[in-house]
């Protein structure tokens, strides 16, 4: 796993319009300083102030998970590296595995949000995920995950999170999400490059009589 280091820029954009858009407050300007890098602020930084501001901005109830909070923390390189991100996860990854909602946020602005979907394997579940068993006259399929919580960055894919009954979870990031961020949670990434590295490679094609 490579630990999250820094923001770049397009990344430290959705984080700040994530954040503008839940709490109404406008943010600074970005100079021609942080468009090129210098004095850049590591990840987990940024990270932290955001959710910060978000927890000091409202009051919830016992045992209430904030959707932008959610939206946030499934959109990090690594949620479990975000100390203020590891309780609400983890409550709302218990929620779901209990038949609740999952939490939305309606002022999280257009084209940013984190939708719940159960899985179902072998249509909806990655391949190395997915375990095959040969029934009686097909084949039967289960996938190690449960479901997958999706986050759309102004309107595009950008990470999608996998969760099992025990809590655990996987994250597939987009190919834009991988360039925004720089660094993130390899776990995903090496389990798929470990299941294709055990594939039979296919055999040449039957002989052509007819040709």
């Amino acid at each position: 796993m490579k630990p999250p280091t820094t923001l770049r820029p397009a990344a430290r954009d959705a984080m700040r319009t994530c954040a503008q858009g839940y709490t109404g407050r406008p943010g600074r300007q970005e100079s021609a300083r942080d468009r090129s890098g210098a004095g850049r602020t590591p990840w987990h930084h940024v990270q932290l102030a955001a959710l910060t501001l978000l927890l000091s901005a409202t009051a919830l109830p016992a045992r209430a998970v904030d959707g932008c909070l959610v939206l946030l923390c499934f959109a990090a390189p690594s949620w479990k590296a975000i100390p203020q991100c590891v309780a609400p996860i983890r409550q709302v990854l218990r929620d779901l595995a209990r038949g609740r909602p999952f939490p939305t946020c309606g002022m999280s602005g257009p084209g940013n949000s984190a939708v719940h979907r159960w899985s179902n394997a072998p249509d909806f579940c990655p391949p190395q995920y997915t375990i095959v068993v040969e029934g009686e006259s097909a084949p039967i399929y289960s996938c190690l995950y449960l479901g997958a919580v999706a986050v759309a960055i102004n309107g595009a894919p950008f990470a999608q999170t996998w969760w099992n009954m025990a809590g655990q979870t996987v994250t597939d990031f987009s190919a834009e999400a991988k360039a925004q961020l720089g660094t993130w949670d390899t776990t995903f990434d090496d389990d798929y490059a470990a299941w294709l590295a055990i594939q039979p490679i296919p055999g040449p094609p039957p002989p052509c009589h007819d040709c």
